[in-house]
């Protein structure tokens, strides 16, 4: 799988067209001429709910962003499989028995679900990956730069430890084998760590549970010694914290750096306490209104629109240089907070300085 840079012009046109109001358009013979009106159905398949960030933040985002690009006439429908394959490959195919007019899915399996993506293709519904590349002859794919996500949580951590140092024992906590993003994620992590550390244990963690990563993390305590390991790559939010679980079970008091990813609330607290390094902040906004903005324009045959927003390229094991919009990711530490998750909404100060963190929040200027 290979990553192509992104484009300044993509944003810059992408921007041009939205204040234009071109990518709104609804079929009037001003600015289109869509195939189909403001009554579009988009079909809306989320993976899990062990990560709050999908049904919190990216369903709601991308129903109230349709709504708005379609005059409230618009709707998503929507389902999650909550880590199951074949769950959301019945779920598909309700939507297509459905007939909807485009399907958006965040694979749980991004191999298994290949089959119904072709069945939509025949179907004509066209199919948007979305955070996720699954395979099969999908239309688009819209997600952050997964490798440089890797890559900004393993050069944070090496911050973290102050050098590199292959005398410092590293535990890597890898997402779920079946998701293509862990395998980027970690690719670049490693592209950041080999050689300046040393990777004392690694695992991949079926559906990126974080009780199974506790266990793994008990495990690597087990076999290296509490003392003796220096970081912990996690691959996520979720995990970091079933890490953190298994390193204070065994007694360890001054923890290690810890990555994550996702800024889920609990992680941003860990963060401000001092338990958790660090996460990564994907602006979610913009991943889930540009998904709203490509379903629509998609549907609208409105293809000036749906290039402009799919100006990268990515290939999947099954298609080539699939149109695809990859967004830059941020390394969210104590110093960043008012910056990202603050300035853009995602949390308020009272979410963040609950009473148990009130302390730690005034020290951080959080108030």
């Amino acid at each position: 799988m290979r990553r192509i840079a992104i484009s300044v012009a993509a944003s810059t046109m992408t921007l041009s067209l939205a204040g234009c109001g071109v990518l709104g358009a609804t079929g009037d013979g001003a600015s289109a001429s869509p195939s189909k009106g403001n009554d579009i159905t988009v079909g809306l398949l989320l993976p899990e709910k062990a990560n709050t960030r999908y049904d919190k933040f990216d369903y709601p985002i991308i129903k109230n962003k349709v709504a708005e690009l379609t005059g409230k006439q618009g709707k998503v429908e929507y389902a999650n499989a909550d880590a199951d394959a074949s769950q959301q490959a019945s779920q598909m195919q309700k939507m297509i028995d459905e007939k909807v007019d485009i399907i958006m899915i965040d694979a749980v399996d991004s191999h298994a679900i290949a089959p119904e993506v072709k069945k939509a293709k025949d179907a004509g519904i066209p199919v948007i990956a979305y955070d996720r590349l699954a395979e099969g002859p999908i239309d688009a794919y819209v997600s952050f730069d997964n490798e440089l996500v890797g890559e900004v949580q393993g050069r944070t951590l090496l911050e973290a430890l102050g050098s590199a140092d292959s005398s410092n024992k590293i535990v890597m906590v890898n997402g779920s084998p079946t998701d293509p993003n862990a395998k980027q994620f970690k690719q670049g992590a490693l592209s950041e760590l080999t050689g300046k550390v040393t990777i004392a244990a690694t695992y991949d963690t079926t559906d990126w549970k974080p009780e199974l990563a506790q266990t793994e993390m008990a495990r690597a305590i087990s076999a290296i010694g509490k003392n003796n390991i220096a970081g912990v790559y996690a691959a996520n939010d979720g995990m970091a914290g079933g890490v953190i679980k298994a390193l204070k079970a065994a007694g360890v008091t001054n923890l290690p750096p810890v990555t994550g990813q996702d800024a889920e609330l609990d992680a941003v607290q860990r963060i401000v306490a001092g338990e958790q390094y660090m996460s990564v902040y994907k602006a979610y906004p913009d991943e889930a209104e540009a998904a709203a903005q490509m379903a629509v324009a998609r549907v609208r045959s409105q293809d000036i629109q749906f290039d402009a927003l799919t100006q990268d390229k990515v290939d999947s094991p099954t298609t080539k240089a699939i149109p695809s919009k990859l967004i830059q990711p941020v390394a969210l530490t104590k110093g960043n907070i008012k910056s990202t998750v603050l300035a853009d909404g995602i949390y308020t100060v009272a979410d963040i300085c609950t009473p148990k963190y009130k302390a730690a929040c005034t020290a951080l200027g959080l108030k």
